[in-house]
């Protein structure tokens, strides 16, 4: 039984897991990336396949990457609330406003929650839209593609931030850590490999992130 399976608390919470389009490329390398990271070798797991573009690759770990954190976070839902986490922080240095630069311009301040949520809606739309993600095999990646994706792990990253900041204690309780840990280590390895996140980004966790890469 998963970690995440703790019964009907935060079921309602939790959004649809987003998925390749069967037959597709990405489906071909979901099973890659399956059983690779069965191997529990995650180094190995998250390097580019032979002769696979990076771009399938990059998407469909995207994917994949969403619906780790979207599960995490959907476990804390009943304890990161508007009161507890007014501010979408990671320790008292770091401080995330947010903005899409569509219908929200200029950078708001909201409860992590609500970032949170804002993240998720503005991630799956992206995901959502063929222009960006192509869903039909052999369809181009836009020009832009890759700095769409690295706005994606960027926000995401944040996701993480918050939660080993304001919430490791309760995932601790919850016997959740070991997962949490092993999800952040594969997001981290795979972010570094494609250089995904720029270092600066990566302040509020970087000495758990040195430990991890032994830089």
């Amino acid at each position: 039984m998963s970690l995440f399976g703790l019964g009907s608390r935060n079921q309602k919470t939790f959004r649809p897991k987003k998925s390749a389009p069967s037959g597709s490329k990405g489906a071909q390398l979901q099973k890659h990336i399956d059983a690779t990271l069965g191997s529990g070798n995650l180094r190995e797991a998250v390097r580019l396949p032979p002769g696979e573009d990076p771009n399938e690759w990059l998407a469909v770990n995207t994917v994949d990457f969403f619906n780790q954190v979207n599960i995490l976070f959907g476990t804390l839902t009943e304890f990161c609330t508007a009161s507890t986490c007014p501010t979408m922080s990671a320790g008292p240095k770091y401080e995330y406003r947010w903005a899409d630069g569509v219908t929200i311009k200029k950078p708001i301040e909201v409860s992590a929650p609500k970032y949170v949520e804002y993240l998720m809606d503005w991630i799956e739309s992206q995901l959502d839209d063929e222009s960006i993600f192509p869903q039909k095999l052999g369809a181009p990646f836009p020009n832009n593609f890759q700095d769409v994706v690295k706005t994606i792990f960027k926000r995401l990253f944040r996701v993480y931030a918050h939660i080993y900041h304001s919430h490791f204690q309760k995932i601790v309780s919850l016997k959740e850590e070991a997962h949490l840990n092993t999800c952040f280590k594969h997001f981290v390895l795979f972010t570094w490999e494609f250089r995904l996140i720029d270092k600066g980004e990566l302040a509020p966790l970087y000495d758990l992130i040195e430990s991890i890469l032994q830089l």
